[in-house]
């Protein structure tokens, strides 16, 4: 069977983005395709890597929309399954002057959390060079089951492993169940991409470097990055810290998918050149990369659909 260079597992969902006001006053919101684990896939597949994903739409409008926009940007989306029953999640963005954004999601339940142990296709995971989820796969008990059966099998075959925790907190019942499953992704991933805030509330370090020097303690992780936004982002390697500033734009509209388009560039340097020797000049290129592409999607509306490119990355660079 062919190899899979990542294989992602989780939600997708629309992103309904604030698109103004229509002539009566009333607010209109473009339904973008969204959800982090696919966001990540469709930057990796604009850098002309294969792709899968695992997860469950409904079988209605939105989700025939996912499945269009899916394939469209050229990830495989045979294992995406339907659910008759469950509607597709939605979620409903709120946009800060400074492109910062909140969240209200309709998925009670959503269709992203039906997917069962016994839907995760083991053959695909296993033919997969990386494994990467979240923890919106982890809120509720049977999508939970599910993500850490593909998480065991992915151990099992050697996959590189990464986590992103994207912390969403209206989505759980508590933040100490939130605190737990993050703890478990901890245990299995290789490469973990943590924002600001989150590395923060987990480790109740306002430091970044004690923040991950608590995680160390713990864990067993080769590569931790921490995005800080507007103040670029860091990566912790083998001994080594290194930053890489930011790409301010000032066209930016909103900052929905910039973290997930940063892990698709850090996810496919390490396709290129692997895990196991990075040099500080590595880590400093692959952050660099990662920055930029985050900056230009800020300035577009959604993701999936709207990835940048190599050449626009590489402009953008230049420019700098």
């Amino acid at each position: 069977m062919e190899k899979i260079d990542v294989t992602a597992l989780g939600e997708l969902l629309i992103d309904f983005t604030d698109s103004g006001n229509s002539e009566q006053g009333n607010p209109v919101f473009e339904s973008n395709p969204g959800g982090a684990p696919c966001n990540v896939l469709a930057m990796l597949t604009k850098l002309g890597h294969s792709t899968a994903f695992i997860g469950k739409v409904g079988d209605d409008f939105f989700g025939n929309q996912l499945r269009d926009a899916v394939t469209e940007v050229g990830i495989d989306a045979q294992y995406l399954l339907i659910d008759k029953e469950v509607h597709t999640t939605l979620a409903m963005v709120h946009t800060y002057p400074d492109g910062d954004r909140d969240f209200s999601f309709y998925r009670n339940p959503g269709a992203d959390m039906m997917l069962t142990e016994d839907e995760i296709p083991e053959e695909l995971i296993k033919r997969s060079k990386i494994f990467h989820f979240g923890t919106l796969s982890m809120t509720h008990e049977g999508v939970r089951a599910a993500t850490k059966k593909a998480l065991m099998i992915a151990k099992e075959a050697g996959c590189i492993i990464s986590f992103d925790p994207n912390l969403r907190p209206p989505l759980w019942s508590s933040l100490e169940l939130a605190k737990e499953q993050v703890l478990y992704g901890l245990e299995y991933c290789d490469v973990l991409k943590i924002s600001d805030n989150e590395i923060q509330w987990l480790t109740g370090k306002e430091d970044f470097s004690e923040g991950v020097a608590w995680i160390r303690e713990r864990f067993d992780i080769a590569l931790i990055l921490v995005s800080m936004g507007k103040e670029g982002s860091l990566a912790y390697y083998k001994g080594q810290m290194v930053k890489a500033l930011p790409f301010l734009q000032e066209n930016t509209i909103e900052t929905t998918g910039a973290g997930d388009t940063f892990c698709g560039c850090i996810l496919s340097y390490i396709c290129n050149n692997g895990i196991e020797s990075l040099t500080s000049e590595d880590l400093t290129e692959m952050l660099t990369m990662a920055n930029a592409a985050a900056s230009i999607i800020t300035t577009r509306k959604g993701a999936l659909r709207v990835m940048p490119s190599v050449s626009e990355i590489k402009e953008l660079r230049t420019v700098k």
